[in-house]
């Protein structure tokens, strides 16, 4: 018998080497074979799976960004003048910042959300590189744009309701959009200016006049002003964009009516 059992465990050795000479697969942390990807670049993969992370993380910094400097500019003005109109006041440079970003973002470019500096304004990053003069025109003029539905907004309410707050926010509005829109330094008509050529500066500034003579309002002079003095540029093309022309031209003929109709006399 113990014969038996010798012979019988050395055939059971026998028939198991080649099982045992078998390479085992390797043991992982976690169970799982590493990704074809990961095997392909190595020592780079934790580095770039950190940059991932990195990516969302940045991401979600940009967003606290926006949310505490809109908070910030939204505490200041709402501390100088009062809760409705500071709250009013922030909401309409929203929607005008957000009328830049969108129009950024509906052509597929990249762009940050706006941040906002109390007592500055506010501004949207986006990558401009490679992209024409016309569409960053656009892009500028998106801002006064949604800004000029804003104030046309709280317009329609001063005249349905007889708030003096919506005329307040309405005149605000719109005179500082039509601010933006002139043709100098970094507000959004300097960048407007760029596709317009010589006929194109001289008559936005010819209709900026002639918009002052009905309106009365002295504001109008400033456009004027820096249409003409674009006119001494040295850059400027021949041939100048008729679709930045017109819209520019449609923005400052209502917000010259927008900013006639709701005089701050009397309030």
């Amino acid at each position: 018998m113990a014969l038996a059992v010798v012979v019988a465990a050395a055939r059971c050795t026998n028939l198991m080497e080649p099982l045992l000479q078998r390479e085992s697969p390797p043991i992982h942390p976690e169970g799982k074979p590493p990704q074809p990807w990961a095997r392909r670049l190595g020592p780079l993969a934790p580095l770039l799976l950190l940059l991932g992370k990195a990516k969302t993380v940045l991401f979600a910094l940009f967003k606290l960004k926006f949310l505490f400097s809109f908070a910030a500019f939204l505490g200041v003005y709402w501390a100088v003048y009062g809760a409705w109109f500071g709250i009013g006041f922030a909401v309409m440079i929203l929607l005008h910042e957000m009328g830049h970003f969108v129009e950024v973002k509906r052509r597929g470019l990249p762009a940050e959300m706006p941040v906002f500096l109390p007592g500055f304004g506010a501004y949207v990053k986006w990558q401009a590189l490679g992209v024409s003069a016309e569409v960053r025109a656009l892009v500028a003029l998106a801002g006064p744009a949604a800004g000029s539905l804003a104030t046309l907004v709280a317009a329609l309410l001063y005249w349905q309701t007889g708030r003096p707050l919506w005329a307040a926010l309405a005149h605000t509005g719109a005179w500082l959009n039509l601010l933006n829109l002139i043709p100098v330094w970094m507000l959004d008509g300097a960048g407007a200016v760029q596709p317009l050529g010589k006929f194109g500066r001289i008559s936005l500034g010819v209709f900026s006049v002639l918009l002052f003579l009905w309106s009365g309002e002295g504001m109008l002079l400033l456009p004027a002003a820096g249409f003409f003095w674009q006119l001494f540029r040295k850059e400027f093309p021949e041939q100048g964009s008729a679709v930045v022309q017109l819209y520019f031209g449609g923005l400052l003929a209502l917000l010259t009516w927008l900013l006639h109709a709701m005089p701050l006399k009397g309030m």
